[in-house]
C-alpha cells in the first residue's frame, strides 16, 4: 500500500516495459498469475489446496505487479499505456473486420 500510494493512479492496462528489473518483477507477475490459473480447479474441484494459499498467490501478483510500477517510479522511467484506437474497418481483403486498432501512450510518472 506505501508504494501505491506514491504512483499515480491508473487509467488504462499498461505495457510490461521499464528497467531491466522492473522486467524481471513482471515475468514473476506472470509466472504467480500462471499458478494462480492452475491453482483454482485444485480448490474448486478436487479441493486439494485450500483457499488462502490461493488468495496468498493472487495478493503476490499483485504485489509483483506494483513493485515493478514503483521501481520504474524511482528510476524515473516512463509507463506505456495500452489503450484502444478504434475499429479498422476494412481488412487487406477487403472485408470489414472486428479488430481493433491499439495505441502506445507514454505516461510520465513523475512529473
Amino acid at each position: 500500500d506505501t508504494m501505491t500510494d506514491e504512483l499515480p493512479e491508473l487509467t488504462s492496462f499498461i505495457l510490461p516495459t521499464g528497467s531491466p528489473s522492473s522486467a524481471q518483477l513482471h515475468v514473476a507477475r506472470t509466472v504467480c498469475r500462471r499458478a494462480e490459473r492452475r491453482m483454482v480447479p485444485l480448490v474448486q474441484d478436487e479441493e486439494t489446496v485450500d483457499p488462502a494459499a490461493l488468495a496468498y498467490v493472487n495478493r503476490l501478483s499483485d504485489y509483483f505487479f506494483t513493485a515493478a510500477r514503483f521501481v520504474n517510479f524511482c528510476e524515473d522511467r516512463d509507463e506505456v499505456q495500452y489503450r484502444s484506437g478504434g475499429e479498422r474497418g476494412l481488412s487487406n481483403r477487403g472485408r470489414t473486420d472486428s479488430i481493433f486498432l491499439r495505441e502506445r501512450v507514454v505516461v510520465k510518472l513523475k512529473k
